[in-house]
């Protein structure tokens, strides 16, 4: 099938997909796969955020200032380490991992699976109508059969203080779609992107300051954002946790930007960007033409099924639906609700049930999640805290990664930290964080543990090899049988 044009057109499919980034392509192979034509609307590149501003540009952009990190930890490695990382090189890698933000590979990947493509603002008109207009006014009227899935994703949150468009802030798109090296930059929010684009933007030679207004990484262990806190301390970031800012001054747009805060202090930098949240891609989608509210975060059930609309026919999948703002949870999302589409349409029981082949369970027990920090920072499913604000019984285990003579090896005195949440009445990890040098590779094992609710009995029967880093294992499930004896 080919990319749609039309002026006045009108064409039914069985389902349409509005947003053909990561989730609304995942979206899409499922319902082809189960027999079902799909027709997918893009306002922007195919591809979405992720592609061009967030995963894919970061992680390039990332590596080589984590690699040069990694390499000054081993003895004989780091007398190869001479002079600063090549940022030239380094945009050069990240403009060739975004195909220079062109978006023609995926849009004929979308196409090759048989799905129909439409440029534009796609808007609800009612229930299941999709009207898409084009840049050059004209428009096309699609229906759907059996869905809607909507997949716009979000965009970033500027808080409202004075000064705010003379200052011309950087979002997450100006902090990865850079090609030049500020002298001197602050970044406002402790959470994954402000912490991960501080680590960036030091190694690349800017002097970086970062304001949270609490600690870092506040979703994670505590632990996570003190040990990533300490390593940007040490690798020069300025580090400022309880602040504020409360004014914007850039009355030169070609001079600096100067930040005040909310104790009276004042920063001044080339430039500033603001990783301060969220909010969803909802505003002009016709919410309104089928009673939900434009702008909103959409409520969905284990299908992601969209609460309080008529009929078994709008889905939300991704950062619209607020359960977990990361494009392979929103994959996840889209993989579980194409497959339950095909099995609605086809009349079929779901299998819904926890851990149902139609059902999103992972999204409340086990997401996974990593932050390309030095040191890394990585999770599975709840902390401690809010396992016991669940209402579980629960055993914390922690242990320094100095215990695992495979982390030695991998690094001259490796520093970092590991944490179990242990389920005292079903003997089962509820969480796992991890945080150092090299963890991400160790996170997709405890992903398994945690949505496998392998019992803890059966776990220390799964080795880990000797000398790795996942020899930490070993240690953290010793720990826990020396402290239940």
């Amino acid at each position: 099938m080919s990319e749609a044009h039309g002026t006045s057109e009108e064409t039914t499919y069985d389902v349409v997909v509005l947003g053909a980034g990561p989730v609304g392509q995942n979206v899409t192979a499922s319902a082809i796969a189960a027999g079902l034509t799909v027709a997918v609307v893009e306002r922007e590149l195919v591809g979405g955020e992720c592609s061009y501003w967030a995963c894919v540009p970061s992680k390039a952009l990332l590596r080589p200032v984590i690699a040069v990190a990694d390499a000054r930890r081993v003895d004989g490695a780091r007398q190869a380490v001479d002079g600063r990382i090549d940022a030239q090189g380094v945009f050069a890698r990240r403009t060739r991992y975004v195909t220079d933000w062109d978006d023609t590979g995926q849009a004929e990947a979308v196409k090759s699976m048989g799905a129909d493509l439409f440029r534009g603002q796609g808007r609800l008109d009612g229930p299941r109508r999709v009207t898409v207009t084009r840049d050059d006014g004209a428009r096309h009227a699609l229906t759907a059969r059996h869905a809607v899935a909507v997949a716009t994703g979000s965009r970033p949150v500027l808080p409202d203080i004075p000064g705010m468009d003379e200052a011309r802030p950087w979002t997450n798109r100006q902090g990865t779609d850079s090609s030049t090296v500020p002298g001197r930059l602050v970044i406002v929010g402790g959470g994954g992107v402000g912490v991960e684009m501080a680590t960036l933007w030091q190694g690349l030679g800017s002097q970086v300051t970062l304001v949270a207004r609490r600690r870092l990484l506040p979703r994670m262990e505590p632990f996570a954002g003190e040990l990533v806190a300490r390593g940007l301390g040490e690798a020069g970031v300025e580090v400022r946790i309880g602040a504020q800012p409360t004014v914007l001054r850039r009355p030169d747009p070609d001079g600096p930007v100067t930040l005040t805060l909310d104790d009276g202090s004042e920063v001044e930098a080339d430039e500033i960007m603001f990783a301060t949240g969220r909010a969803p891609a909802t505003d002009d989608i016709g919410l309104d033409t089928v009673g939900l509210t434009p702008g909103s975060w959409l409520d969905v059930d284990t299908t992601c099924l969209v609460r309080g609309v008529d009929g078994a026919w709008l889905y939300a999948l991704g950062d619209v639906n607020h359960r977990a703002l990361l494009t392979h949870q929103g994959k996840y999302q889209g993989r579980t609700a194409g497959d339950a589409i095909g099995v609605r349409a086809a009349g079929r029981p779901l299998d819904d049930g926890p851990w149902g082949d139609h059902a999103t369970t992972a999204d409340q027990h086990a997401v996974p999640q990593v932050f390309f920090t030095d040191p890394e920072a990585a999770a599975v499913g709840l902390s401690a805290e809010q396992a016991a604000a669940a209402g579980h019984r629960i055993q914390t285990v922690d242990l320094d990664f100095n215990a695992a003579k495979g982390a030695n090896l991998y690094a001259d005195g490796y520093q970092g930290h590991a944490r179990m949440v242990v389920d005292l009445d079903r003997d089962v990890l509820l969480g796992v964080t991890f945080v150092g040098p090299g963890v991400s590779e160790l996170l997709h094992s405890a992903t398994v543990a945690v949505a496998g609710e392998v019992p803890l009995k059966r776990l220390r029967h799964a080795i880990a090899c000797f000398p790795t880093v996942s020899e930490i294992w070993l240690f953290l499930l010793a720990a826990y049988e020396r402290e239940r004896d």
